[in-house]
């Protein structure tokens, strides 16, 4: 015989109950965009491991994003994608007034004024090796001068008129300065800082480094970003984050990291947790949908549904179009 107490259907049985079984309800409040801007200004070019999403010109900007703000979109994270051209080893093109990125906020921000406007703050699109920050010249990472530089670009990108920004680079200390520098800027109430600060050394960003053509030119990034098995590092830079000034955690990527998206959650419990799915993640399912392993929504919804379970309350997710559809 069943003991009493082991008796769970009761509570779920019904339809209408359900719903009150779940922590978070997924709305579109809950999503942000992430979109890749191209300094080719009339280009619309799709990124073949990525279906559906493109580089997109700022002259071609204003007709995509229009309809998606008519369904409710509430925000995007913009990735600059330069030419070859104009990267060096310094990455000096990451805030040109007419690069990519800050014609994008301003067109924006101009045609969209309540969306909500995050840019990445990193330098490897920019930077002719293809790392994320500068470099010494054994090739290790020159912190202090990736900080600093990482400052002036975030600013940079604030005084354009960004609405929030979000170092992805996973330079040591970089929160801290870029707060200060809002501050000294005059900007620190009006823009919001969000740290990429549990991201790790995945296999899952191959498709993302095609789109935005930052793949690193030698070496890899695993002596900046996490190394995959180490929760407590994952851990301790969450709370370096909150400490260092910090309004909103992520963790990158989300589904293989749920056990971290918790732990963000436990330790940052005031702050918003957001979590990037990234593009392989994106891919993956994507291609398995296609192949009939499962229903593309259906799985689409259950991996939004297991992100806010672990704790997120903001997703960036590629998804976002489709979502805002099947939302309504």
């Amino acid at each position: 015989m069943v003991e009493l107490d082991s008796l769970l259907h009761s509570g779920y049985h019904n339809p209408a109950l359900r719903p009150l079984q779940v922590e978070r309800t997924l709305t579109k409040s809950s999503l942000m965009y992430p979109i890749f801007i191209t300094d080719e200004q009339d280009s619309l070019i799709p990124i073949p491991s990525m279906p559906n999403q493109y580089r997109i010109g700022i002259n071609r900007l204003e007709a995509l994003i229009a309809p998606l703000v008519a369904k409710g979109l509430k925000g995007v994270m913009l990735f600059g994608v330069p030419n070859d051209s104009v990267k060096d080893e310094f990455g000096t093109a990451a805030d040109d007034p007419q690069g990519p990125v800050i014609m994008a906020v301003r067109l924006l921000k101009t045609k969209f004024p309540a969306l909500l406007v995050s840019c990445d703050v990193c330098l490897c699109e920019y930077t002719s090796h293809g790392h994320c920050g500068h470099l010494n010249s054994d090739n290790t990472i020159n912190n202090e001068a990736s900080v600093r530089r990482l400052a002036e670009v975030a600013v940079n990108y604030a005084k354009a008129g960004a609405d929030n920004v979000a170092p992805s680079d996973m330079m040591d200390g970089r929160m801290r300065a870029i707060k200060q520098g809002l501050h000294e800027a005059g900007l620190s109430h009006r823009v919001s800082l969000m740290a990429y600060s549990a991201k790790y050394a995945s296999a899952l960003y191959g498709p993302f480094r095609d789109a935005a053509c930052s793949g690193a030119k030698f070496g890899d990034r695993s002596a900046y970003q996490l190394p995959p098995g180490s929760r407590g590092l994952g851990r301790r830079a969450i709370q370096r984050d909150v400490r260092e000034g910090a309004d909103i955690i992520m963790v990158k990527p989300a589904t293989f990291y749920m056990d971290i998206i918790r732990d963000a959650k436990e330790l940052a419990p005031d702050h918003p947790i957001a979590a990037y799915q990234v593009s392989g993640e994106y891919a993956m399912i994507h291609h398995a949908a296609a192949s009939g392993v499962f229903d593309l929504k259906t799985a689409v919804l259950e991996s939004m549904c297991s992100l806010q379970r672990a704790g997120c309350s903001l997703i960036l997710t590629y998804f976002t179009p489709e979502l805002l559809e099947w939302l309504d």
